[in-house]
């Protein structure tokens, strides 16, 4: 048994501060993934021929992969950091090459769903990861680098796609060979970074998702539930339907445009994050949903003016309201829920971000095809505004 745990342990291992940047660049790689399609979405659509509906249900098709990795919860808990974190690469892997060989619409929708579960499995084990190696004393130094490379991740990934699209040769391919080549080195830093868990046994794994929102905190669940099912569906507007409305409203035709409005948003996200970690959680998530009106609304303002310098600043709002929202109402379901069920309850509330995160999307694209891209837009701003109002006044009136 000696000898085989030292087969499957490296003989050189990451510590400390190599340690959080391999486990930082992990999070990064594996959300990457997900922007990474943004400035191709166009082109997938002139070349498969499909309708904005289709459009959005492709995007949206990452939630069931998501979803899908909350069977996956507590796999790492059991098989080790380390053996999860790699078959998540592997699975981001698989993801990339089905991108890279894609021949139909059947190919994204495959594509999206794993890309979701790579990406699950590589955030819950991620940010596990980092809390154990950065030890109890600093939670919040764990946090704040799990939240920023998330976003730096989704910010990088869209601008080097679109620009290989737009000034590169192979844009439906090049980027997806440079991920495989970036998840490849990410997973041999992975291989040699130090395992938290004590004595792993993949046996033990339970494939049980596990759900719980306790009586006694629904009223106060109902404030960080909405800004997490708002800002996510804030990005996800962005991340699916941006680079439409920059090339039909805004008459901008450059492929890079749509990952550089994107990695405008990611970059100021993971700034707001780091700035204001000394900020309470609870302030912080109402600044958010207060935010979250206006922000709303620019995005609209933008888009009806068909002004670039308004969409920039719409996108700088969003952003401060995501980096707000994001930290704080994560923090405050952890405070609200009991200790005994705290691990289901977070999972609940990230449930309500990936609905966020893919429902109000399609919900655009339904009724643009019925309407047009701006009414459909009024229609999703004014949802999230009116989400935002109600999740303000549960905030502030279930403070306890």
């Amino acid at each position: 048994m000696a000898q085989l745990d030292a087969m499957r342990t490296p003989r050189v291992e990451l510590q400390h501060t190599a340690a959080l940047a391999a486990v930082g660049m992990l999070l990064a790689t594996a959300f990457g993934l997900s922007t990474l399609i943004t400035p191709l979405y166009l082109i997938y659509q002139k070349t498969f021929g499909f309708s904005q509906i289709t459009l959005t249900l492709i995007y949206a098709a990452y939630a069931i992969g998501n979803i899908a990795a909350l069977l996956f919860g507590r796999a790492s808990d059991r098989a080790g950091r380390r053996m999860t974190a790699l078959s998540a690469i592997a699975v981001l892997i698989l993801a990339a090459l089905i991108f890279l060989f894609a021949r139909g619409i059947a190919w994204l929708y495959v594509g999206r769903i794993l890309s979701g579960l790579g990406i699950g499995l590589a955030s819950g084990t991620g940010n596990a990861w980092l809390a154990e190696l950065v030890g109890e004393a600093d939670k919040g130094r764990a946090a704040i680098i799990g939240t920023s490379t998330n976003f730096l991740g989704l910010g990088v990934a869209a601008l080097l796609s679109g620009l290989l699209a737009q000034y590169a040769p192979w844009p439906l391919q090049l980027s997806f060979i440079i991920y495989l080549l970036v998840a490849c080195a990410v997973a041999m830093l992975i291989w040699i970074t130090r395992e938290t868990v004590q004595h792993p046994d993949p046996r033990q794994i339970e494939l049980r998702p596990k759900l719980a929102l306790p009586r006694k905190v629904q009223a106060q669940f109902v404030a960080p539930a909405i800004t997490g099912f708002g800002l996510m569906a804030l990005v996800g507007f962005y991340a699916s339907l941006m680079p439409s409305i920059l090339s039909h409203d805004l008459h901008i035709e450059n492929r890079a445009a749509g990952g550089a409005l994107l990695f405008e948003l990611a970059l100021v996200v993971a700034l707001v994050i780091v700035a204001t970690q000394a900020l309470a959680s609870r302030t912080s998530m109402l600044w958010s949903l207060a935010l979250m009106i206006p922000a709303s609304a620019a995005i609209v303002v933008a888009q009806v003016s068909a002004s670039l310098w308004v969409m920039l600043a719409a996108t700088a709002v969003v952003a401060i309201s995501a980096g707000l929202g994001y930290r704080g109402s994560l923090q405050v379901v952890n405070q609200i829920a009991p200790a005994d069920e705290r691990a289901a309850v977070v999972s609940t509330y990230f449930v309500c971000c990936f609905i966020g995160n893919a429902l109000p999307v399609i919900g655009v694209g339904v009724l643009s095809s019925l309407t047009n891209t701006t009414i459909a837009d009024m229609a999703f701003s004014a949802v999230i505004a009116a989400f935002a109002v109600v999740a303000l006044i549960f905030g502030l009136v279930y403070r306890r």
